[in-house]
């Protein structure tokens, strides 16, 4: 498969990538607004994932299953750590 054919079929999941951008890059600034020092870089991580996973669902099909496992995932792993 051609990069531009992977392309339009991640944009119809995905959404646009201007519009995901935007909306991360949103996401990942007001979080940085806040103290993030006093968490792991596990944590930091996991939580920059799961913001791209959310704008990926604000910009693009919520209902695909994959964006919330992923969320889920990441959650899971950082929750392993604490235990």
């Amino acid at each position: 498969m051609q990069v531009n054919e992977i392309l339009k079929q991640r944009e119809q999941t995905h959404g646009k990538f201007e519009d995901y951008a935007t909306l991360n890059i949103f996401l990942l600034e007001g979080f940085n607004e806040f103290s993030v020092r006093r968490l792991s870089m596990s944590q930091r991580s996991a939580l920059m994932m799961i913001f791209s996973k959310i704008a990926r669902i604000g910009v693009g099909n919520p209902n695909e299953a994959d964006h919330w496992r992923d969320i889920a995932g990441y959650a899971t792993l950082v929750a392993d750590t604490l235990e």
